[in-house]
């Protein structure tokens, strides 16, 4: 059976060729540096906001208050209170909120940000902005005009109508044999013309590609497509994904257009042609999310508050198993269901493929929360899951550092990393590729530099991932910055001293919003100048690390934490022991990793990193690094090979410098 794996999003610039010809819009294009191609970025990096200018939290509870202080009839649902429209011409026409009993409660407040969505009219914003417009409405004050459709937006738009008017349906294919072929290549051979059409996918012969439309659900105009290629390699067919717009923009459930609101019962599927499967295989309701196990954009929520029954079917593999458990977090624990991944459990085309029962396996979903595990019998599954999953219980692996995954394995949600190195070894450099590389395979990252500025940071991952100095070839930085815009990173704008808990704060809200999984912390000693707490700057310290090992383990998020190791002789090289602070730190971490810069005699020293404590399995060991100026890269190939080590069985005091083994002095 071949084994069907799922690209990551990439940007416009790598798939799409240019399709429309002579009818595109004057200057319009979709790939940058190249003539009759699009080079200006379509969306900008999302921030998270600074201590400076925060967005004000607000809970449930306010939100109530508020809306019964105002008149607004509501009521509660599963992760939105909802509330008649505010935008609607019939209220505009009034000064008060009508009935209750006079209008559809088309606009959702989301209980946990605040923010706001009316499916009615597609306004949305802040809270913040909910708050303006009813003022504005109780004055008798006109709302403002949304103004015309952004140009990217619109342009986008453009892209999006040229090559869906160039698809064609497969069934109205010229040649029956092409029909056939096609339908092989994708793996779609089972389902059905009847089933593709109720759907609309069609396919554009130029890419090789299909076609799967976004409808609006307002007016059912066409807002963008998505378009999937496939590339096979041996035994492994992968999907390449490509989106207009781009995926940062690009919300789509596909499949809600034919939703009821009547249906009760929907299933969430990782891919679009997972919901087809599963919609002809049981005829329940289907949708599928724009980015897959990747994450669920809070925005999308309000679109699923009519159903009482959610189950999640991401995927095949244990990564998209938590991301289904995340997910049902937002969702509300209580109407959710999960399907386990297994060998009788596929992903729902390949189940359809290979003849299994669909609604069988529906039925066999477990329920996403519940109350405590009394016995082994709850836990039975999950420990056979991981035995039979051993690769994929191991993590995501490097695809830069092949000699980190022999050591750690893989990266692993719910652990606490904590790196060190000696001031100008280069740490922050190498744990930018580290984080970089995990985020090219998908893994939605936040980073928070509180050491040098995100300007920097950014310029320093941006030559990484092109492996090269854009500032000698600045005709391919917009090319470069593209593709590095659409991927799941986001950055923190603290700098310097923080207090722990506006940080622990910011990381929670991103969780939220964005489906973070990995949080890099660069560097722990800039957190520690606002605490208030009447104890010394160990304890602080430990506070702090205790707070993230808390917020790593509740979360299900790896968190990366850089700790400066305490003054030592610069001709020994670090230990654990070395690290700043009392013992806590490396008793609560998962791994640790050391950045050792040894030092030559003649000429600069040779760099290596050390795990020196592993977890999951015990394996530690070192293993060099090549450092390349030219990329800012740790990750050059290397002839050495690994060495691991066994575990020190003399105490690690004894190498420490005077001071004891779990505390250091005060620099």
């Amino acid at each position: 059976m071949a084994v069907v794996l799922l690209r990551p999003y990439r940007a416009s610039v790598r798939l799409l060729p240019l399709l429309c010809g002579g009818a595109r819009s004057k200057g319009a294009s979709l790939n940058p540096g190249v003539p009759g191609r699009l080079t200006q970025r379509r969306y900008k990096k999302d921030v998270l906001p600074s201590p400076e200018g925060p967005v004000p939290s607000v809970s449930v509870t306010e939100i109530r208050q508020y809306l019964r202080a105002k008149g607004i009839p509501f009521h509660d649902g599963f992760s939105c209170l909802h509330t008649p429209s505010l935008f609607t011409s019939e209220q505009e026409a009034q000064h008060q909120p009508p009935p209750a009993t006079s209008t559809p409660y088309t606009l959702f407040i989301d209980k946990t940000t605040g923010s706001f969505l009316c499916t009615a009219t597609l306004a949305e914003g802040t809270w913040q902005d909910f708050q303006a417009n009813v003022e504005l409405q109780h004055r008798g004050v006109p709302f403002p005009s949304s103004g015309e459709l952004e140009e990217d937006m619109r342009r986008a738009r453009e892209d999006a109508r040229c090559i869906w008017d160039r698809a064609l349906p497969l069934w109205e294919l010229l040649d029956e044999d092409e029909t056939h072929m096609t339908k092989a290549m994708f793996g779609i051979s089972a389902v059905t013309d009847a089933t593709l059409k109720r759907f609309g996918v069609r396919y554009l012969r130029t890419a090789k590609s299909l076609v799967f439309p976004w409808f609006s659900p307002r007016d059912a105009s066409l807002k963008g497509v998505k378009l999937v290629g496939v590339e096979s390699q041996e035994d492994t067919i992968a999907y390449v994904e490509q989106t207009l717009p781009r995926p940062g923009s690009y919300r789509n459930l596909f499949g809600l257009p034919l939703i009821s609101r009547r249906d009760t019962e929907v299933v969430l599927t990782g891919r679009e042609l997972d919901a087809v499967a599963l919609y002809q295989a049981t005829g329940v309701p289907s949708l599928s999310l724009p980015r897959g196990p990747t994450c669920l954009p809070p925005a999308l929520l309000p679109y699923l508050e009519q159903f009482k029954r959610i189950t999640l079917w991401l995927g095949e593999d244990l990564r998209s198993w938590e991301a289904a458990k995340l997910f049902a977090r937002k969702l509300n624990l209580k109407r959710c269901s999960v399907v386990r991944p297994g060998d009788q459990q596929p992903r729902p085309l390949e189940a359809l493929n290979q003849g299994l029962n669909l609604t069988k396996i529906l039925r066999a979903a477990l329920p996403a929360g519940h109350k405590s595990i009394i016995s082994f019998r709850q836990l039975r599954e999950e420990v056979f899951g991981e035995l039979v999953n051993v690769e994929q219980v191991a993590g995501v692996k490097w695809a830069r550092f092949p000699d980190l995954n022999r050591l750690l394995k893989g990266h692993r949600r719910g652990e606490l990393t904590i790196f060190t190195g000696p001031t100008g070894s280069g740490k922050t450099t190498f744990i930018s590729e580290y984080a970089l590389d995990l985020c090219m395979q998908g893994v939605c990252t936040l980073w928070g530099s509180f050491e040098i500025s995100n300007i920097r940071l950014a310029k320093i991952m941006l030559t990484q991932f092109a492996a090269r100095r854009l500032e000698e070839q600045l005709e391919q930085y917009d090319e470069w910055a593209d593709r590095f815009e659409d991927l799941p990173l986001y950055f923190m704008t603290f700098h310097g001293q923080q207090n722990i808990k506006t940080v622990i704060d910011t990381m929670q809200h991103a969780v939220y919003m964005y489906d973070i999984t990995h949080v890099v912390v660069d560097n722990l000693q800039f957190m520690m100048g606002h605490e208030q707490l009447s104890v010394d700057r160990l304890a602080a310290q430990d506070y702090i690390v205790g707070a993230f090992r808390k917020f790593a383990t509740e979360n299900t998020c790896h968190i990366t934490l850089v700790i400066h190791p305490r003054k030592e002789d610069d001709e020994k090289e670090l230990q654990t022991a070395s690290i700043f602070g009392s013992a806590k730190a490396s008793q609560e971490a998962d791994n640790v990793l050391i950045l050792q810069d040894r030092k030559l005699a003649a000429g600069p020293g040779k760099r290596y990193l050390q795990v020196s404590k592993n977890r999951f399995d015990g394996d530690i060991g070192v293993f060099p690094l090549d450092f390349s100026k030219a990329s800012l890269t740790f990750s050059g190939k290397s002839k050495v090979k690994v060495k691991k080590m066994k575990e020190e069985k003399a105490p690690l005091s004894k190498k420490a410098p005077a001071g004891g083994t779990g505390a250091s002095k005060k620099p």
